[in-house]
């Protein structure tokens, strides 16, 4: 048996609309149709979301939310993007840097998820 890789990645969040506009507005990925519980956006090769939590689950824990995962997209312009959430007042958690994905960063989304952006493809 073999995994072929990711295929599908959502993030748990406390408020859909607010995320899902902040995804929409800094990373500009578009939504797709998708279930009434999640945002899901037309991204490649998976597929991503922003979603209610799932039932039991309290994202108010104090817990930093996905700390030991690492999510990591594609932007070509990532050191603009980079730009774009420091002049809004966003958490740069790893400044900018190049190296083997190219210029790599890494932020804090309105939730606390680290996200890091590489602009190599």
């Amino acid at each position: 048996m073999t995994a072929s890789g990711p295929g599908f990645i959502s993030l748990q969040v406390r408020d859909l609309d607010a995320s899902a506009a902040f995804y929409e507005k800094y990373l500009g990925i578009t939504r797709q149709p998708g279930p009434p519980h999640a945002i899901v956006f037309g991204t490649t090769p998976a597929a991503f979301a922003v979603r209610d939590a799932a039932p039991g689950v309290d994202l108010n824990s104090g817990a930093q939310l996905g700390l030991g995962i690492g999510v990591w997209m594609h932007a070509p312009d990532a050191q603009e993007i980079h730009d774009t959430l420091v002049a809004d007042g966003f958490t740069i958690t790893s400044a900018p840097v190049d190296g083997p994905f190219g210029r790599t960063f890494t932020f804090a989304d309105p939730d606390g998820y680290a996200i890091t952006l590489h602009d190599k493809a």
